[in-house]
């Protein structure tokens, strides 16, 4: 067991012994094999001194023991890092950003509190994961979908307050946009409620995200000035039907008019499906394949895929095929066949991407992700083609490193994230080849105007960097509430490039 960065001996044992009292020493992890599972699979820093490894951890399982635990950190300076169920795979996993912080680990919160069928929200814990939500709802027999992402092993709050999407209609799949009401608790241990839920007894918490005064909640997202122990989402009716055409066009540049019409059919949610764009991997012939999914009625979604094929067929030379039109529930013929996320049923499949497979035979053992996001113009997505076709090349320093991408992504209203996506595994040479290519990307890709919105947390710094409008306006404001709100600085340090003011200048 090391000790957290400039914490005596004394005190670590002192904050120790206070955790064990709270929460039952069975729940508090210092032992090397028990530590080693708070590591991060994916770390590009994978058994180098740079990689980001926990000194501790504490597993509190409610929110009187979360408060506790809190309240000891900040009377003996031990920085603390909270997970949800640690599931963040490809941006630090449980591991935390400040190398030698303890893990509050909350996977033991794992209480669906309220599943409400009839206004269609949840109400739910951190350690509730996808598989949980969904098993609740199908239990309960309620006509509702969750929106899982691509893993449902992940925590639904975790995979909201770092900025996660899902697939199946907006406004769902915007995890975070889709939350109502939190409970937090701060680095004093007191707890606030945002939204209607400051109202004593409140009966509309998750009925009104606003509330009075101020909106609060965003300080939260990315956990930078809380503990999240209480989240609401909304959630969405079953649909009717769901039915997904294709629109395809050979010519490169009729992606231009192509967007303009899928972002005309999305702003006016004739569309409201996660679309999916394919194509722009060779030269001025290759193949542009957009997927267009419409969730709801059936007479309605009829009249909305005729609207939508007008609009594209409209387009010279693009062609407009209509899939099969999926009724709901799915029988059991019909979910064997069909991409699961769509239809809110969460599972593992996507870790078969980058599995053991023919093509495969020895995959890495993981990956990290760069996340840009352009306008969503065709133009702007040929603009990000060209930028990265031509400067693979020198990124990879001439090797063939086995990166992937781009893939355009468009999980959120009005957005377009162009993926890059780097292998990672135990070849610390390698390892060091895919940092400097990552790099290498987020200074070219901010040289024209772009950065992601999350990032693997080796990076975090260095993207946060780029948001430098005004000599670092906003990373100067977020310090200002930092040190309002946590002045001992104690919860997650470094987490998105937000340090407390002793650690600015190491």
């Amino acid at each position: 067991m090391a000790l957290p960065p400039n914490v005596t001996a004394t005190d670590f044992n002192a904050a120790l012994a206070a955790w064990r009292h709270s929460v039952g020493a069975e729940w508090v992890f210092t032992s090397d094999a028990d530590i080693a599972l708070y590591r991060d699979a994916y770390s590009p820093y994978w058994g180098e001194p740079e990689e980001r490894l926990a000194s501790a951890a504490v597993a509190p399982a409610t929110l009187e023991q979360v408060q506790a635990v809190v309240r000891a950190a900040n009377q003996y300076g031990i920085p603390l890092y909270p997970i949800s169920t640690g599931r963040n795979l490809a941006y630090g996993g449980a591991a935390p950003v400040y190398s030698g912080s303890v893990v509050l680990d909350l996977k033991r919160m794992n209480r669906v509190l309220e599943v409400n069928g009839r206004n269609a929200y949840a109400l739910v814990e951190p350690g509730v994961s996808y598989f949980d939500l969904y098993e609740h709802v199908t239990q309960a027999g309620l006509d509702v979908w969750i929106d899982p992402p691509d893993p449902g092993w992940g925590s639904v709050i975790g995979n909201a307050l770092d900025g996660g999407g899902g697939w199946t209609a907006s406004p769902f799949r915007d995890h975070f946009g889709a939350h109502c009401g939190m409970e937090v608790v701060l680095a004093n241990g007191e707890v606030v409620r945002t939204g209607m839920g400051a109202v004593p007894n409140s009966k509309s918490w998750q009925h009104n995200r606003w509330g009075f005064g101020p909106w609060v909640d965003g300080l939260f997202r990315q956990s930078n000035f809380g503990v999240v122990t209480k989240m609401g989402f909304y959630l969405m009716p079953r649909p009717e039907v769901m039915w997904t055409a294709t629109v395809t066009s050979a010519r490169d540049e009729d992606i231009v008019p192509m967007l303009d019409v899928l972002n005309l059919l999305e702003n006016a949610h004739v569309v409201n499906g996660s679309t999916q764009i394919f194509g722009g991997f060779g030269g001025n012939s290759s193949p542009w394949n957009i997927q267009v999914p419409i969730y709801g009625p059936e007479e309605v979604v009829r009249a909305q895929m005729h609207y939508a094929k007008t609009k594209f067929t409209a387009i010279a030379d693009v062609k407009f095929v209509e899939g099969e039109l999926f009724h709901t529930p799915l029988s059991p013929e019909a979910q064997a066949r069909v991409r699961l996320v769509n239809f809110g049923i969460p599972n593992l499949s996507t870790f078969a991407m980058l599995g053991r497979s023919p093509g495969n035979p020895e995959p890495d053992g993981g990956h990290i992700g760069f996340s840009p996001i352009v306008p969503r113009t065709g133009e702007s997505l040929l603009e990000f083609k060209k930028f990265y076709h031509d400067n693979l090349a020198t990124v990879s320093g001439g090797e063939n490193l086995g990166i992937i991408g781009p893939v355009y992504m468009t999980n959120w209203d009005r957005t377009l994230v162009c993926l890059i996506m780097f292998p990672i595994g135990r070849d610390k040479v390698r390892n060091a080849k895919m940092r400097r290519a990552f790099e290498s990307w987020v200074h070219l890709a901010a040289e024209r105007g772009w950065a992601e919105y999350r990032a693997p947390a080796a990076f975090q710094d260095l993207v946060a960097s780029t948001y430098s409008y005004n000599d670092h306006a906003l990373r100067r404001l977020r310090e200002t509430i930092k040190d309002a709100v946590d002045p001992k600085g104690i919860l997650s340090a470094g987490r998105y490039g937000v340090w407390p003011k002793h650690l600015r200048k190491v």
